[in-house]
């Protein structure tokens, strides 16, 4: 056996032939060599042992039974072209061995030496053979192998030229980019489009390639620019290939597309992230221990409930030191696998007691098998009870009916829902504009002292929350600049308007701050009692309108009772004839059915300055003899003091004032508890003095007032017909002559600032625009008189009505009442007036049904100096009646156009104005004019003669 080891030690060689040689070389093989040696004669054991048996290499001789080694070595090759076969023979020529080479032998061994020599030369080339085999099946198998790994399609595969430059690239990596191969085959590989733009290098993949170009194998994770919307990364691996000397002669460069595993990693590193803030952050606990109780993870944000770090969580002890005995039953837990919302109370490191709501459930995680989910609950649970509380309040506030009521239950509910002890209500009053504290806690004064009221003005804190609707919290309230006393013990405090009704303060002397369930329950608690003083405001609004109406309801029954009675007086008034008849029947009228208690009329008797009772009605009991009515307007009964000041008297309440005047003594002696006096006034003139008595207090309301003292003017106005209707009817007068010196008579005015003598006799006229007083100049220059009337601001309007060498007429238009007027309404006729520079003379008619005192006191009234020349008594029957009967055919406008005709000398011969002047005069046209002259003389001529002969026929009778 050979001393050193070949290559034929391991292989198996199969011998096919009977030759000497043969036998000689298959007795070297397995003496020498460690080779598996099997010889067979013919050409079929041959096939067979080759077809099913492994052997490196085949050796036969040429010349076998009934063939040779070349039509073997045919059939051997059919089947492949690389399996090693050596034929040898011992007579060869040029043309087998050119047969056998042709046939695709391995070798051929000719016999042209020794035996020895031959069998020298057969182990030589087998071993060649089979080490030539051997190398070329490896060859070929790593080719197979390298062709498996470059069609990979998991893996793009690219091969360099030793310059780097690409060669092959593999369908894998075709697909990654569009681009045609073709164009970047022979393109460095570190500018090819897979990793950079068109005309770009990328420097990493032009490094990783530079160390294989060394010979050093190199890895790098490249971004691919190609997918935009989508980039991808590549994992590229680049090693260098060498031959058998060692030269390098190519690179392999391979790439997986790592996109997915690198979005995994960095979604893992983000999840990671989340969980480690949000475990760090969260407010909920998370701890895992196992089956005895020990810690075996405990979450960073234990100190948010607890107040402990994680170390010293651990030092504790088991869980059941932190969570308690008996939290949960385990074999409940081990049936259901987890167990929620346990309700339990533990105490923090600062000695705080929170409740929780703890979550159990069975894990397997490393060492640990229970998971607890720890909340706290503890602001919950206060919310919960402070809304219970606050629910109460609300309802105890369904039952308050002032607002002192709802801010006293505001203050006693406080520490209940805010857990604060000092609190305050201030209430709105609109009065006074100003903030009053409506109730308060002790608390509160002990730590701010008394209360003051706070004006509505902004400048106090009160004061700013309340005006600018702002709802204030302070941590500390010494750092607010509006706060009104420095030396208050409170700290913690908010200030929360009650919307129009006031502000509700509340804290304690404590800096701390206000979580949110505290904002919220305070602004809750605000909102309800603001709510609650609306309903009290509302029902307070509402009892008092409904008091209003019931008021107004008693007010206008009273008033349509009175308004029942006027209407009956007012029918009354039309149907009397006489004074007294009105006076009676008012008195009768208003103390009918109930209606009043009593009522009087009394006239003013100047001389004594009384007022004498005329009527009356009613329960009078004695009343009107038991005292005399002094008109003055002080101290004295209320008819009295009406008639001294001619305004409407009322006494609401006798009773009041019973010890200051004497009068309502005998008044509350009748059951007289309220007084209405009405002067009977009618264009200024006095017709006397209504006084009513009522059995009951505040029997005359506004509304009552008013409509009897209105009604006081239409009695007045009734009283003032009457006279003049007697006065028309009475034949009988008494003319009275007086001499007056007062400057702001008009005449008197005038006569003096024109120096001439002025005459009034008769003709005054009513307008909406005035009074018209027509009035005679005479030894002055009427144009001078007119110049000087249209300066006094008495006159309105001058027109000259007719002229003449000494004098003429003038219309005036007066701005104020003439005296005429008032002295018609008392049935007085003002007859004439005469007025020179400095005396002014009036002459009156009165007739005998009126008291001649009535109208000397009003001339003495209406001037500052009168004196009485002269009376006279007279006996007009006819022509009164006359006049009488004239005045009630015509108008007012025709009565109007015949005076200025008559004043105008239009009734002249000659004539001093003709029509045309007289109509332009009157501001109408000449056939109008004409219509209405000729119209009057026709009822004056009427009146006349009818009456006449009436007369004459009635003194035949």
């Amino acid at each position: 056996m050979s001393a050193s080891p070949t290559i034929l030690d391991s292989s198996s060689v199969l011998l096919v032939g009977t030759s000497e040689w043969l036998l000689e070389f298959e007795t070297a093989l397995r003496m020498r060599t460690g080779t598996a040696v099997q010889r067979v004669q013919t050409t079929v054991a041959a096939l067979n042992a080759f077809q099913n048996q492994s052997i490196d290499c085949l050796v036969s001789e040429y010349w076998l039974d009934e063939t040779t080694g070349l039509e073997l070595l045919n059939e051997i090759r059919n089947e492949t072209s690389t399996f090693p076969v050596i034929i040898g023979t011992t007579a060869g020529s040029e043309t087998i061995a050119s047969e056998a080479i042709g046939a695709g032998v391995t070798d051929y061994v000719a016999q042209t030496e020794s035996t020895e020599q031959m069998i020298e030369r057969l182990l030589d080339r087998t071993e060649q053979a089979v080490r030539s085999a051997q190398r070329t099946v490896t060859q070929r198998e790593r080719a197979r192998q390298f062709d498996t790994i470059f069609n990979d399609s998991r893996t793009a595969t690219w091969v360099l030229s030793p310059n780097g430059s690409l060669t092959r690239v593999n369908q894998t990596a075709r697909d990654m980019i569009d681009a045609d191969i073709d164009t970047v085959v022979g393109e460095p590989f570190w500018t090819l489009p897979w990793w950079t733009q068109p005309g770009a290098t990328n420097t990493d993949v032009h490094h990783l390639v530079k160390k294989a170009l060394d010979g050093a194998f190199g890895k790098a994770v490249v971004p691919q620019p190609s997918y935009v919307n989508n980039p991808h990364v590549i994992n590229l691996s680049v090693r260098p290939v060498e031959n058998e000397r060692g030269d390098l002669v190519s690179i392999v460069v391979e790439g997986v597309d790592i996109t997915e595993r690198v979005d995994l990693e960095r979604n893992l590193r983000q999840s990671e992230e989340l969980h480690r803030v949000t475990l760090n952050n969260m407010t909920d606990t998370v701890l895992i221990t196992d089956e005895n109780g020990e810690y075996t993870y405990i979450c960073p944000n234990v100190h948010f409930i607890f107040g402990y770090t994680v170390a010293e969580i651990e030092g504790l002890g088991p869980i059941t030191d932190l969570l308690g005995e008996d939290l949960f039953d385990r074999a409940e837990l081990a049936d259901a696998g987890v167990l929620k919302n346990i309700e339990t109370t533990a105490t923090d490191k600062a000695g705080r007691e929170h409740t929780l709501l703890v979550n159990v459930r069975e894990v397997s995680i490393q060492d640990g098998t229970l998971l607890f989910s720890c909340r706290d609950i503890t602001k919950r649970k206060q919310r919960e009870e402070a809304l219970a509380t606050l629910h109460e309040t609300a309802r105890d506030f369904l039952y308050a009916e002032t607002h002192q009521e709802i801010a006293q239950h505001v203050i006693d509910d406080t520490p209940s829902v805010l857990d604060l002890d000092a609190s305050a209500v201030y209430l709105f009053d609109a009065s006074t504009n100003d903030l009053r504290p409506a109730a308060y806690s002790t608390s509160m004064t002990e730590l701010n002292g008394p209360l003051p009221t706070v004006h509505a003005d902004g400048d106090t804190l009160p004061s700013y929350s309340f005006v600018e609707d702002e709802v204030l919290f302070f941590d500390d309230v010494h750092d607010a600049d509006r706060l009104e006393n420095r030396a208050t013990g409170l700290r913690t405090a908010t200030y929360i308007p009650l919307g129009n009704h006031g502000v509700f303060i509340a804290g304690s002397n404590q800096i701390g701050f206000f979580d949110d369930v505290t904002r919220e329950l305070a602004d809750l608690l605000a909102a309800t009692a603001e709510a609650a003083l609306d309903r009290v405001t509302r029902e307070s609004r509402l009892r008092e309108q409904d008091r209003t109406l019931q008021e107004q309801n008693e007010q206008l029954t009273a008033l349509n009772r009175i308004n029942e009675t006027i209407r009956e007086i007012d029918h009354a008034l039309v149907q009397a004839e006489t004074r007294e008849e009105i006076d009676y029947t008012v008195c009768e009228l208003l103390t009918a059915d109930d209606r009043f208690q009593f009522a009087w009329i009394g006239t003013v008797d100047p001389i004594t300055e009384t007022l004498t009772p005329r009527a009356w009605a009613g329960t009078e009991q004695g009343y009107l003899d038991s005292r005399s009515f002094a008109v003055q307007e002080s101290d004295t009964e209320p008819a009295g003091k009406t008639a001294a000041s001619d305004d409407v008297t009322l006494v609401t309440n006798v009773a009041a004032g019973l010890r200051e005047e004497s009068w309502r003594k005998k008044a509350l002696a009748r059951d007289y508890l309220s007084v209405l006096s009405i002067p009977l006034m009618y264009n200024d003139v006095s017709h006397g003095v209504l006084t009513v008595y009522a059995s009951t207090q505040n029997a005359f309301d506004d509304t009552a007032t008013a409509v009897l003292a209105e009604f006081g003017e239409t009695i007045a106005s009734a009283l003032s017909a009457i006279e003049r209707k007697n006065a028309l009817l009475t034949t009988s007068m008494t003319r009275v002559e007086f001499a007056i010196d007062d400057s702001t008579f008009v005449l008197s005015r005038l006569a003096k600032d024109a120096a001439c003598s002025l005459s009034y006799q008769g003709g005054v006229q009513q307008s909406t625009e005035g009074s018209y007083v027509f009035v005679t100049v005479e030894d002055a220059s009427l144009e001078a008189v007119a110049e000087a009337a249209s300066q006094l601001a008495a006159i309105d309007d001058v027109q000259q009505i007719s002229a003449n060498d000494t004098g003429g007429v003038l219309r005036l238009r007066l701005t104020q009442p003439f005296l005429a007027l008032e002295l018609a309404d008392h049935g007085a006729v003002f007859q004439e007036a005469t007025a020179d520079p400095t005396t002014t003379t009036l002459v009156i008619d009165i007739p005998d049904s009126i008291d001649s005192r009535t109208i000397t006191q009003l001339v003495h009234e209406s001037f500052s100096t009168v004196e009485l020349r002269s009376k006279q008594t007279l006996d007009q029957s006819i022509e009164h009646n006359l006049y009488s009967t004239f005045l009630e055919k015509v108008t007012e406008r025709q009565l109007e156009v015949i005076q200025t005709a008559y004043y105008s000398g239009f009734f002249e011969s000659p004539r001093e104005s003709t029509g045309e002047e007289v109509a332009e005069t009157l501001g109408i046209s000449p056939p109008a004019f004409y219509k209405h002259a000729r119209t009057v003389q026709r009822k004056l001529f009427a009146t006349l003669f009818e009456e006449n002969n009436l007369s004459i026929v009635d003194s035949v009778g």
